[in-house]
């Protein structure tokens, strides 16, 4: 069993105190001030302050590898069994380094269990002798090791175990710096269940046993670009499918436990978007920047094998792209939690099952009021929530939620047990740290305890519903361990199967209150992304208001829409909670590529300017639409002066086609001018690039044309006037002339006059 992801199971770093900090420690390894590293934290570098004021260092990794047995039982072995190596991770040489396990007193109540999972419990009610690792340890050198102590006896070594119980253990790491004096250079913990004493008589199942649940999860972090054709950002999820990989590890794992009596209690909980992408993988697909994906075959082969151990089998449907349902709703965007909600039919289309109706299992299993009000308003009747979305209402069994008036039934999660596979509380990422989900340390070895003590100690017939985390990383082996457990315990008589069904069915006789605690607040996807993304949800929305399909010969708006709202959706999967880098590079992914949908209806520029030879001349426009469907667009000139725009009635584009469109308007002046034009919807969402024309008219426009009418007529009224004026002049001066100025001979005299 390699690389365990436990207490006393994984690569894990240790917390130690520097040698000049530290006082000496006696012959026998007295411990020092410091807190050891619990177990669900050996993954995470956790340097404490030994004491106020002081700064500890680290100076040793402890890695172990191999611990046997987990569980302690009548017919194992009288020893324990660790084996790893130590690395020396400080800046200098180590010297006598040296190794010892040591116990607490039994927990003996649930709270006891609870308080050590959260936080290191004493350990060191029984320090044995040491046992020496290595001499000597030079910078970055590693060196391995294998421990076997006794559980009882009178060897110095020796864990002096006499009875059954649930033992909080450590392990203590003792050596000298260069430069310093002897100390702790490491110390690790977890929980050691021990059932029944090695060689005594087998515990006698309880009368009422603990009834078990497992959800099995399948999930993972959105990775689609583009749907079609397929797209994805990395090939990571090829090596999960693979042979070795996560995703096939849980599902030969979901295999193993469907194998003999925990089958019937065994529940498959799938994220349609996962299902979605696997299987248009099957088809071939591009990793972006890298070119053609390596997974094709090993999506085939992974999803022929989940097809084939679903079938018939109680599977549930996360939330699509296992969305922040409760972020959602915060934002008000309930058509997201409509598509949301509608992965039930990708589960059906892909696996051929029908998954759960009306059971819905929100992110870290905890919603608000206006959540549950949104999912009861959708035909929502049960949820699976954690112990902590419950008030007031102690216990594991399933009980009842009024959501305005509509009773909700909410099947609880163990807290105890699977908070213990998360991690204490203190290694997960707080408000602010982003820090993917598959990095956080688990502990199958403190869950394993839990269960044992649910089921081996309590024997009260409580409902444990064991929920590993939602992308759950941890190695095969410890898969393995874990349900070699539950397995064991289910056959000892110690739990009994209990299927989903059976805990929904009749309805619960305890009602309790919702509780949305207040860390989960602080875990949820952001508002800056939610309102970011509700922009574009919003713009997505109006732009599909203006397509349209009248013929066959053209797409249906919901191709070309449907991809754009799942990849909105992906930007608010509850995966991003505590990585608001990863919520808003995958925002971006949609912001991208609604851009490039508006892009694809545009104005043609000319590459001459437009003559106008009228002031009533239309404004030619080539509009060149993209799409596979009809679209209604809106032109829209620009102010400019000298040209006043018409009327215009919207637009009909046709799929792939081309429209040329004349634009009236009124020109009011002569000469060279730009005109810019834009392209909107109905609704008003821009369209393409603003298109600057350039005008050029001969025409007047109607002041000049007044004008001119008016000069006109200024200069005919002014050249009659002038006209008259000399016509009378003339006639004047013609009255004043005498007759023989005017060529009148007088009369003659007779000349016998």
């Amino acid at each position: 069993m390699k690389r365990l992801l436990s207490a006393l199971a994984a690569a894990g770093v240790l917390l130690v105190t520097t040698a000049s900090a530290a006082p000496a420690a006696p012959a026998d390894g007295g411990r020092l001030p410091i807190r050891p590293a619990p177990a669900t934290q050996v993954w995470a570098t956790r340097a404490l302050s030994s004491q106020p004021g002081q700064q500890s260092q680290v100076w040793l990794r402890l890695d172990v590898e191999e611990m046997t047995p987990r569980v302690i039982t009548a017919d194992g072995p009288d020893s324990i069994t660790i084996s790893g190596k130590v690395v020396n991770v400080g800046d200098r040489a180590l010297e006598d380094i040296e190794l010892r396990l040591e116990r607490g007193k039994p927990l003996t109540s649930e709270e006891d269990v609870r308080k050590a999972l959260r936080e290191p419990t004493d350990a060191e009610s029984v320090q044995p002798s040491f046992t020496p690792v290595t001499d000597r340890l030079e910078q970055d050198e590693s060196k391995p090791f294998r421990l076997t102590v006794p559980l009882r006896g009178a060897d110095p070594t020796s864990l002096r175990i006499t009875e059954p119980g649930i033992y909080p253990i450590l392990a203590n790491i003792n050596g000298v710096p260069d430069y310093g004096g002897r100390a702790r250079l490491a110390a690790l913990s977890t929980l050691l269940p021990v059932l029944a004493m090695p060689g005594g008589q087998a515990p006698t199942p309880p009368a009422n046993p603990a009834k078990l649940t497992v959800l099995w999860p399948l999930a993972d972090r959105p990775r689609v670009v583009t749907a079609s054709p397929l797209v994805l950002t990395d090939d990571e999820l090829a090596g999960s499918l693979a042979m070795g990989g996560r995703l096939y590890g849980l599902l030969m794992a979901y295999e193993s436990a469907l194998a003999g009596p925990l089958a019937t209690g065994v529940c498959l909980a799938v994220d349609p978007d996962l299902l979605r992408t696997v299987n248009a993988m099957t088809q071939g697909y591009e990793v972006r920047g890298q070119g053609a994906g390596k997974g094709r075959s090993a999506a085939g082969l992974w999803l022929d094998r989940l097809r084939l151990l679903a079938a018939g089998r109680c599977v549930i449907a996360l939330p699509d792209a296992d969305a922040d349902v409760v972020a959602l709703s915060r934002a008000e965007l309930t058509g997201m939690v409509d598509l949301s909600l509608a992965g039930a039919d990708v589960v059906r289309a892909v696996l051929g099952v029908q998954p759960t109706q009306g059971l819905a299992w929100p992110e870290d299993g905890v919603v608000d009021q206006q959540a549950l009000a949104n999912l009861t308003a959708r035909g929502v009747t049960s949820l699976v929530v954690d112990q902590s979305a419950v008030a007031g209402t102690p216990g594991t069994e399933p009980v009842r939620l009024d959501a305005a008036g509509k009773p909700v039934t909410a099947v609880r999660v163990d807290g105890m047990v699977s908070d213990a596979l998360h991690g204490a509380a203190t290694a997960r990422p707080v408000a602010g740290v982003t820090t993917p989900s598959e990095t956080r340390p688990v502990s199958v070895q403190n869950a394993l305890a839990a269960l044992t003590f649910r089921a081996g100690f309590q024997s009260t017939g409580q409902n444990v519903v064991l929920a590993p985390p939602r992308r759950w990383n941890a190695p095969t082996g410890e898969v393995d361990t874990l349900l070699r457990t539950v397995k064991s315990l289910v056959a000892g008589g110690f739990a009994t199967p209990v299927g989903m069904e059976a805990l929904l069915a009749p309805p619960p006789g305890r009602t309790a209150a919702l509780s949305y605690p207040v860390e989960a607040g602080a875990r949820e996807v952001p508002p800056s992304v939610t309102a970011a993304v509700a922009e574009s949800w919003g713009r997505l929305h109006r732009l599909a208001e203006s397509m349209s399909q009248p013929d066959a010969a053209s797409a249906e708006p919901g191709e070309l829409i449907g991809p754009l709202r799942l990849t909105l959706l992906r930007a608010v999967s509850g995966a991003w909670r505590n990585d608001d880098d990863g919520a808003r590079a995958a925002l971006s992914v949609g912001r991208e590529q609604i851009d490039g949908l508006q892009s694809q209806v545009t104005v043609t520029e000319p590459n001459s300017p437009i003559l106008l030879g009228s002031g009533d001349s239309p404004i030619p426009l080539s509009i060149k639409n993209r799409l596979d469907v009809r679209i209604t667009v809106r032109i829209v000139i620009e102010d400019t002066p000298g040209i006043v725009a018409k009327e215009l009635a919207d637009v009909e584009l046709p799929a792939r086609g081309d429209r040329l469109v004349r634009v009236p308007v009124e020109v009011q002046r002569s000469g060279r001018f730009p005109v810019h034009v834009r392209l909107v919807t109905t609704s008003g969402v821009e369209l393409g690039e603003r298109a600057r024309l350039e005008v050029s008219s001969s025409a007047y426009g109607t002041i000049t044309v007044v004008i001119t009418c008016l000069a006109g007529a200024a200069l005919v009224l002014l050249s009659a006037r002038r006209i008259y004026r000399r016509v009378r002049a003339a006639r004047a001066a013609s009255a004043q002339v005498p007759d023989d100025a005017r060529g009148v001979k007088p009369p003659e005299r007779s000349s016998t006059s």
